[in-house]
């Protein structure tokens, strides 16, 4: 079986996995030519909304944090959308940060993608945690 056609067997939740497990390794240009859609557009502010603008500043994230890792704690998947809540760190010493990725699919391949992040306090009031 192909790396095409094993992708094309996965459902749209187990895509949203992969894709973020090989970016969080490193592995961001398989990710995206994997994954995204040639009309792919994202939604976080801190970058132009193009796949490539993103791209680049996910592998300069993954030069400047080579030991970054990624823990799924979630993964919901209704219609064409799927939802992964992660606990990210940067380095194994980094309390990481709880996101939340958002998928739109169309044919397979994402094509809208928005994240929301909040870093995971030192201390917290909170005995449930984070996760």
């Amino acid at each position: 079986m192909s790396n095409q056609q094993q992708s094309n067997s996965l459902s749209l939740k187990e895509k949203s996995i992969s894709f973020l497990q090989k970016v969080a390794s490193g592995n961001i240009r398989e990710a995206n030519q994997k994954y995204i859609s040639p009309d792919f557009l994202h939604h976080n502010p801190f970058f132009p909304g193009d796949s490539k603008s993103l791209m680049l500043a996910m592998e300069e994230n993954a030069t400047e944090n080579s030991h970054k890792s990624l823990e799924i704690k979630l993964a919901i998947q209704e219609n064409d959308m799927v939802t992964v809540y992660s606990h990210i760190k940067q380095n194994p010493e980094d309390l990481g940060s709880a996101v939340v990725h958002i998928f739109r699919f169309k044919d397979d391949q994402i094509v809208e993608m928005w994240d929301v992040g909040q870093p995971i306090p030192k201390d917290s009031p909170n005995q449930n945690g984070m996760f």
